[in-house]
């Protein structure tokens, strides 16, 4: 639900502000599995492509994001998952290869998944 509402108010109001320039979603299938390969520049990266995709895209977050304490962490771990973010512990090589088997998961359902080459 939060992934719906946002993404009817995040993606115009990040437009009108950034005006991100995109080229070539025209070559990205409506439905079926996708893999979005991206450098990473920024935590922005995370926000601007699922804001100018049109469809869902998860991709993997630090486990941090998800482990806060207080109403910060709550917010925080609730906003990744509404916008369909996977935890990995980078930390931990065995959690890092699961993580990939996520990956599959979300592409065996049809999904989109967003990997950073270049991130950590």
């Amino acid at each position: 639900m939060l992934y719906g509402v946002s993404h009817r108010i995040v993606p115009p109001l990040l437009k009108a502000v950034w005006r991100p320039h995109v080229i070539g979603l025209e070559h990205l299938p409506d439905t079926g599995p996708l893999i979005l390969a991206s450098n990473h520049q920024s935590f922005v990266d995370s926000i601007v492509i699922p804001a100018v995709v049109p469809r869902p895209v998860s991709f993997l977050a630090k486990s941090d994001y998800f482990e806060g304490k207080g109403v910060k962490g709550r917010l925080m771990k609730e906003w990744f998952e509404a916008f369909g973010a996977l935890p990995v512990d980078r930390d931990d090589s065995k959690a890092a290869l699961a993580s990939l088997d996520t990956a599959l998961s979300v592409l065996a359902e049809g999904g989109a998944f967003g990997i950073y080459p270049e991130g950590t």
